[in-house]
């Protein structure tokens, strides 16, 4: 299961914001969310949402190896090897992976699909690849 976005369906609400701080920190603090909604102005309604695309180039490049794949293939940050080094902040294609002060660890989405249940427009999305997908892959 990943997360599909439908860039040209997001309205902005941010509602996927506060979910995901709210999930993971029991505050609502956007700026702790681990996804991120582009606004492009002057354009009103020209909203772009970025999440984790699972491309693992964070675990690629975490000199103490503090992140791996869980059992539903998510990459998951290992709080108590990870330095906060930022390394693989620097090389997240779509941004969402990133240092806040509060912690002394990086946030990296961890798929709990929260905010694919807020979505009201269908911006975010679960997503299931299908067998003609992974064929094409193979």
């Amino acid at each position: 299961m990943r997360i599909k976005v439908n860039r040209d369906m997001c309205t902005g609400c941010r509602l996927c914001l506060q979910i995901c701080a709210i999930e993971h920190f029991s505050e609502i603090n956007p700026k702790k969310a681990a996804l991120r909604i582009e606004a492009k102005f002057p354009d009103p309604g020209k909203y772009r949402p970025f999440v984790c695309t699972q491309c693992g180039k964070c675990a690629e490049v975490c000199p103490e190896d503090a992140i791996d794949q869980n059992e539903i293939g998510a990459y998951i940050v290992d709080k108590e090897r990870c330095t906060n080094c930022g390394e693989c902040v620097a090389v997240c294609p779509v941004g969402v992976v990133f240092q806040h002060p509060d912690f002394e660890h990086v946030i990296i989405c961890d798929f709990c699909m929260q905010c694919t249940e807020v979505c009201n427009t269908a911006a975010i999305v679960k997503w299931e690849k299908t067998a003609d997908a992974k064929a094409k892959e193979a």
